[in-house]
């Protein structure tokens, strides 16, 4: 009998894993909030973000809450401005609180981990690694574990950072669109994998 329990608690265990699931449908924002007076809208199964006539910041935010994960996607920044994937977030109108992983334009530390109302940039790739394409499309991958971030940029490690704040608590994935007007970013085959 407990030769039989030995060998079914590693399958059991296996069968608890958590699998990817998509944060986006390819059809509408279910399951998002959009915050600010920016663009957020679907068209031909992409995630478009754009200014508005505000030209202010805007976000786009899961309603759900997320603490250790792995997080993919693919990015297509189409003119000059920044945006980003944010986590472990909270955000009251277009205020945020949280960490972003930076997604830029070529040579703008996209990867980069900035914590926004606190501490500022904690942590920028080395420019020579930068390899985002402008109009194209890139991929991104956030590992979160605890205290530790670990980004990728189309296949290549961008960072490692280990900052005890970060495993303090949880909080809402947001994609960012920056102020300043004339941004507009692509995204699609966004996926999540709890940890």
């Amino acid at each position: 009998m407990n030769k039989i329990l030995l060998l079914l608690i590693p399958i059991f265990s296996f069968a608890q894993k958590s699998k990817p699931q998509n944060l986006f449908n390819g059809k509408d924002l279910s399951g998002w909030e959009i915050y600010g007076t920016e663009k957020w809208y679907v068209e031909d199964k992409k995630l478009i973000c754009e200014s508005g006539p505000d030209k202010g910041y805007g976000y786009l935010a899961t309603n759900e809450k997320f603490k250790d994960f792995e997080i993919s996607l693919m990015f297509k920044p189409l003119a000059n401005g920044n945006s980003g994937v944010f986590f472990h977030s909270d955000i009251t109108g277009t205020r945020i609180a949280g960490w972003q992983a930076e997604v830029a334009p070529p040579g703008s530390f996209s990867g980069g981990i900035y914590e926004s109302y606190k501490r500022g940039w904690l942590i920028k790739p080395p420019k020579e690694i930068d390899n985002v394409k402008m109009g194209e499309w890139n991929t991104m991958k956030i590992k979160v574990i605890g205290t530790e971030v670990t980004t990728w940029v189309n296949g290549v490690q961008m960072i490692y950072l280990n900052d005890p704040a970060i495993g303090e608590v949880d909080g809402k994935i947001a994609l960012q669109i920056h102020d300043g007007g004339g941004i507009r970013v692509e995204w699609k085959k966004i996926k999540i994998t709890k940890l």
